[in-house]
């Protein structure tokens, strides 16, 4: 199977992964097992070009090396967890040549979500990337998530209340499963401009979220006027609870 036909097959919906490494063919090597287990993936080389990746494409998690010429993957670790385009949070998975302790902990120090020696098992890191979403961005791990009568599936996009299925737009989704995954955390209407539509208000109006809170409460409030899911907070933002 060729690269290009890899790509044509990819799962757009698919959380995007970020391979980090100046050796062309570990990046190869890595871009296929986790096109296999289901990601999307994009390769950056060295250290500036791993930073606007991930300025530029958004992705899910970043597969950093850390011997990198130039910037090198601590010197990137360093400044995403500094907050480099917004992103502190991002999930990184570092790959090193050194299985001493020291480096290791100076990696999980700085805030590396996971720590890989090589050589390793392709098939070891897809897990690795699938167990760090899981922790850090669980809307995107494809496992079902419930809010009290909600069950949303990431892997088929489907929504049930109760027994009914619920038909929303592709961005919809997003929005619920991303509020789901983290049940009764309040986030303003920036954060969910950041972390569901990868954008922010320069690009898009906060008025963006507002118009998708209201229409999911017409999908799955009672009464959309007096919701008890998917719920304001004063002056902060929104929350997705149980209901009572």
């Amino acid at each position: 199977m060729t690269h290009a036909v890899r790509e044509q097959a990819a799962d757009h919906s698919a959380p995007l992964v970020l391979v980090v490494d100046d050796d062309a063919a570990i990046r190869t090597v890595v871009r296929w097992q986790l096109d296999d287990a289901g990601f999307r993936v994009v390769e950056a080389e060295d250290g500036p070009a791993s930073l606007r990746r991930i300025a530029d494409d958004r992705p899910a998690l970043v597969v950093l090396d850390l011997s990198l010429p130039g910037v090198g993957g601590l010197d990137v670790l360093r400044s995403v967890r500094q907050g480099h385009a917004g992103r502190a949070d991002l999930p990184i998975i570092v790959l090193s040549g050194r299985s001493g302790e020291t480096d290791r902990i100076v990696g999980l120090d700085l805030g590396a979500d996971d720590y890989l020696v090589k050589p390793f098992s392709p098939g070891e890191l897809a897990a690795r990337v699938r167990s760090v979403l899981r922790r850090t961005s669980p809307e995107l791990s494809g496992e079902v998530v419930r809010v009290g009568e909600l069950r949303i599936e990431p892997g088929t996009r489907r929504v049930l209340l109760g027994e009914t299925d619920i038909d929303l737009t592709p961005k919809e989704f997003d929005l619920l499963a991303f509020l789901a995954a983290h049940p009764r955390h309040v986030f303003s209407r920036g954060q969910l401009l950041e972390r569901v539509w990868n954008s922010s208000s320069d690009w898009l109006g906060e008025a963006t979220v507002t118009e998708h809170v209201h229409r999911l409460r017409c999908k799955i409030e009672q009464d959309p006027a007096h919701p008890r899911l998917l719920r304001t907070v004063r002056g902060v933002g929104y929350q997705l609870v149980e209901g009572t």
